[in-house]
């Protein structure tokens, strides 16, 4: 993949490891940045400038480079690097983020607002008088007092998804269940109603955060749900959240809040899907997003798509590899395979387009043709081929390295290998070198 790409994937991950860590994220940052780097060396499509380079000595009529020309450069700088990392760690920078910038997590709302011991999760037997109900009419069905945060089913390759609550509800489908009332026998309760009871990952659903969450709202000066009753605000039926918690001030109310009052500043933890949590922002029903846990940046999207989104990125590399067909044809199939598949829609494709690096590289293209057409890159060639005088092939190479290797410092790699890689061709065509499988 490209290396700029497999930074963007990362940064995040690196960042909830420092997080995890409680380490400063720039010991780690560091090292992110220098792999990216060394695996541009490894491969022909890990780095634009590799493939600017092939592209011209195809364009020329030479054979281009394989897919693992390059390792034998990259695999010692790869390894060097990974030595002196282990080596320069202790200069790298030092401390952790202040604690004040740090997002609650799941586990600190599950301790104020005491939600240990209330989750359940259960399957929807065939005899089960819930089947055909809605999700928002349970409570005339039996389950008056539970509060019903989602319905998980069954997809393929073994992936579970959500869909909504307010769904009539089928056999086999898992309820996601939470009770705020003590005083019910949780297991006796759901067996009467034709439900069995399963396994829960984590405390309180923290084992499936990836799907359902956290967030703080708190009740406006304006809304219309001061002086009503957590109950009859409904926020169930408008927007798939179920209030699990309570606080007036900085006190947490533990008891059954379905009745209680809801007054102005009052701040309410509800519990759902993160896209209803997230649409939640624009200030619905008078009630303010205060936020959401640190989970909330680690969600993924379409999780259940994974396998899906792995096997289009295994057989474009695969196409890559064996040769079958052009990189670009490859890599063209791999992307109409991840949106026919649902991994990702056209606009999220378009914002993952790096538009600057893309006009630069289409900007420098026709510059070098220019240079070559006016006798630019033969008057660079003769001045290079002046300066290293008779000294051989040997010595060429390595002027061009340390010019191309300056330049780099100050601009783009690869409109310095756009303009560069005519220069070499000239350089080698002066010295009649040729490589072993030119055609």
């Amino acid at each position: 993949m490209s290396s700029t790409g497999v930074v963007a994937i990362f940064i995040p991950i690196v960042l909830r490891i420092a997080r995890a860590s409680r380490i400063a994220p720039g010991r780690l940052m560091m090292p992110l940045s220098v792999a990216a780097l060394c695996s541009g060396m490894l491969t022909l499509v890990a780095t634009a400038p590799n493939l600017v380079v092939h592209g011209e000595l195809l364009r020329e009529g030479h054979a281009g480079f394989a897919f693992f020309d390059f390792l034998p450069f990259g695999l010692p700088v790869l390894l060097l690097a990974i030595g002196w990392m282990l080596l320069a760690r202790r200069w790298l920078c030092t401390g952790t983020a202040p604690a004040s910038h740090r997002a609650p997590r799941l586990q600190d709302w599950i301790g104020q607002y005491r939600l240990e011991g209330r989750a359940f999760r259960a399957r929807v037997g065939a005899e089960s008088p819930l089947v055909g109900r809605a999700g928002t009419g349970l409570e005339e069905a039996g389950l008056a007092g539970w509060n019903l945060l989602a319905v998980e089913q069954s997809g393929r390759c073994g992936q579970r998804r959500l869909r909504s609550p307010t769904r009539r509800l089928h056999a086999g489908d898992v309820l996601r269940l939470d009770l705020p009332d003590p005083r019910i026998d949780a297991a006796s309760h759901l067996a009467a109603l034709g439900l069995q009871v399963l396994p829960l990952e984590g405390t309180y659903f923290c084992g499936y955060a990836n799907d359902i969450g956290l967030a703080e709202l708190m009740v406006g000066a304006n809304s219309p749900l001061a002086g009503t009753s957590a109950n009859r605000a409904r926020l169930r039926d408008r927007h798939d959240l179920a209030v699990v918690g309570l606080r007036k001030g900085r006190t947490a109310e533990v008891r059954d809040l379905a009745d209680e009052p809801l007054e102005t500043g009052d701040t309410l933890l509800v519990a759902g899907p993160w896209a209803a949590i997230r649409a939640l922002g624009a200030g619905a029903d008078g009630l303010i997003l205060l936020g959401m846990p640190s989970e909330a940046d680690e969600v993924a999207p379409a999780a259940e798509r994974a396998p899906a989104a792995l096997a289009s990125l295994a057989l474009t590399i695969m196409l890559m590899v064996s040769g079958v067909v052009p990189n670009v044809h490859a890599a063209l199939l791999g992307c109409l395979l991840m949106g026919l598949a649902g991994c990702i829609d056209l606009r999220s494709a378009y914002r993952a387009v790096h538009w600057p690096s893309l006009v630069l590289i289409v900007g420098m293209l026709p510059f070098s043709l220019a240079l070559q057409r006016t006798g630019g890159v033969d008057l660079a060639a003769d001045l290079l081929l002046d300066l290293v005088g008779d000294a051989g092939p040997r010595v060429a190479l390595a002027a061009i390295f340390v010019v191309t290797a300056v330049f780099g410092m100050f601009i783009s790699n690869t409109a310095i290998a756009v303009l560069m890689a005519p220069v070499a061709l000239a350089v080698a065509q002066h010295l009649g070198c040729r490589r072993i499988r030119s055609r």
